[in-house]
């Protein structure tokens, strides 16, 4: 089985409304949470193969905050694609990730990120949780037969942790 790791970045700083979305970065509780969701991933020993990470500011600093816990020989990708992407478009975009590739953190935002873990969580403890909302710094894990078998419902959700059960 695959492993698919949807994180959403970290809860993002409105302290200056004249920049543009992508341009903002984390608020003060995000980097916490950030490091939160960072200590986890070292607990559990969540290790990604690949990182595919949206080229906003708050999601490159989310990844930031993993970076110290992640393997040494995860592939880092910074995709322009994924910032603003609907599930459709995230579904694809993983579908293309080869078929060695063991497992997938992919780092972006909402709705598309939970329109996405909804779509393909058919089974799994949480998934009553998962269905009400995915908020900043959440991380879900799902398992997976293969990358180009995301169809609907495909995927146990075998995990499901948000920032503030964790501190």
């Amino acid at each position: 089985m695959k492993r698919l790791y949807l994180l959403r970045h970290a809860k993002s700083s409105w302290d200056e409304p004249a920049l543009e979305d992508r341009d903002r970065p984390l608020a003060s509780r995000g980097e916490r949470a950030a490091r939160l969701i960072a200590e986890h991933v070292r607990r559990e020993g969540i290790s990604p193969a690949l990182v595919l990470c949206s080229t906003s500011l708050r999601t490159r600093q989310t990844l930031a905050a993993l970076l110290p816990v992640l393997a040494g020989d995860a592939e880092l990708r910074l995709e322009d694609a994924l910032y603003g992407a609907g599930a459709e478009e995230l579904r694809a975009r993983v579908r293309a990730v080869p078929d060695p590739v063991s497992s997938v953190l992919l780092i972006g935002h909402n709705p598309g990120l939970h329109e996405l873990a909804l779509s393909l969580a058919g089974r799994g403890a949480g998934l009553e949780r998962l269905r009400e909302r995915f908020p900043t710094g959440a991380l879900a894990t799902l398992a997976i037969p293969s990358w180009a078998e995301l169809g609907e419902g495909a995927a146990e959700l075998v995990g499901f942790v948000v920032p503030r059960e964790l501190g």
